[in-house]
């Protein structure tokens, strides 16, 4: 997969959604410019894990959507940076931005300035909640807005997802936006301003979720593991040799299947347990069943038989067993001692980026990159 033409994309953008897209794009084949801060440039060059060193400038977290971009310095404070910027700018096709409301038109980088002085520039804006709303955008508190956390946990006892969840999801609304932009460029070479909000891509992956409320009138809480829709899906079930499978078992056949195959037929029979509307009813009933019978099994006994007959299950995989995957070494990358995942999945040819740059290790370079595409 490569992009249709070379294309040149600036980021502005700093932390995790912005910087993910830029990534994204190098894995297309684009030149990735990053444009950071001289004091200390990205701020999570400086979000260390207790193990890493304090004078490395390419930790672990800045390494996760990094790679394959050259980094720059600019204050844009200063008039003459400024002005560098804009002339880099005079010579790309997309601009990423995550700016703080207020400070694209203290700096003149707004898209109304942009437009009127690079009609063909397309801009990729990211903020937390909309150009109209000046509050900041942090991924947990807006997990906590969008209702992701009241939905995440057991009863009592709410979480956070682990990740930015947030962050990512609107970086693959990002993505979207701008490739059909730059398919509309290629046809009337025009620049167009794509702007997504934290707040929006979160409603809208709330999915089945979001409607269970605006359908059927239900307001989801926290379920631990289970689906509000389908039992058993998604709890774990411990076997003898402490290792928990995860059933995701979405048909009446199927869980016809997995009794016969844990050795009680009599509970697919059972008018609690023949269909899955009359399994979500008596879900703690079910899971209870199969839980005092999972611990009789050895876990490899069951993948067996569970592979035999195609009854949907997955280990509980620690990240060191994820990193042996064959999906996730097809992903990998590795540079200069350092390992990451690639984020366009659907790319069956990689090519080989660069590692994370070091701030500002592209500065000679500057004067090039403003007169040469």
């Amino acid at each position: 997969m490569n992009l249709p033409r070379p294309v040149r994309i600036v980021e502005l953008a700093s932390v995790l959604a912005g910087p993910s897209v830029g990534m994204f794009f190098a894995e297309l084949g684009a030149e990735v410019i990053k444009v950071e801060n001289p004091q200390g440039g990205d701020v999570t060059r400086s979000w260390k894990l207790g193990t890493e060193a304090a004078d490395n400038d390419r930790p672990a977290y800045f390494c996760a959507v990094n790679w394959g971009k050259r980094s720059i310095c600019l204050d844009l404070r200063k008039p003459g940076d400024l002005e560098k910027l804009l002339g880099l700018l005079s010579t790309t096709d997309v601009l990423l931005t995550s700016f703080k409301p207020g400070d694209a038109e203290k700096f003149g980088l707004s898209w109304e300035h942009l437009h009127a002085r690079f009609p063909a520039l397309i801009v990729g804006e990211i903020s937390g909640y909309g150009p109209q709303d000046a509050r900041v955008g942090y991924d947990a508190i807006i997990q906590a807005e969008a209702g992701f956390t009241a939905l995440n946990g057991v009863p009592g006892q709410t979480f956070k997802m682990p990740v930015a969840l947030v962050d990512v999801l609107a970086a693959h609304q990002l993505k979207e936006g701008l490739l059909l932009a730059l398919w509309q460029q290629n046809t009337d070479g025009m620049g167009r301003r794509i702007h997504v909000s934290l707040i929006q891509a979160a409603l809208a992956a709330l999915v089945n979720q979001g409607t269970n409320y605006l359908v059927a009138g239900q307001i989801p809480g926290p379920m631990g593991n289970e689906h509000p829709n389908i039992v058993p899906y998604g709890r774990p079930f411990v076997c003898a040799d402490g290792r928990a499978l995860v059933l995701a078992v979405g048909t009446d056949k199927q869980f016809s299947v997995l009794c016969a195959i844990l050795g009680i037929p009599e509970l697919a029979s059972n008018v609690k347990a023949q269909t899955n509307a009359s399994r979500v009813q008596h879900r703690a009933w079910i899971n209870e069943q199969l839980e005092q019978v999972f611990w009789s099994f050895h876990s490899e006994e069951l993948i067996r038989h569970f592979e035999a007959a195609s009854i949907p299950f997955g280990r509980m995989n620690l990240l060191t067993e994820v990193a042996a995957l064959p999906a996730a070494e097809k992903l990998e990358m590795k540079a200069a001692g350092l390992r990451s995942w690639r984020s366009a999945v659907f790319v069956t040819e990689a090519r080989k980026l660069s590692p994370p740059p070091h701030l500002g290790e592209h500065q000679s370079e500057l004067d090039g990159l403003i007169a040469l595409k």
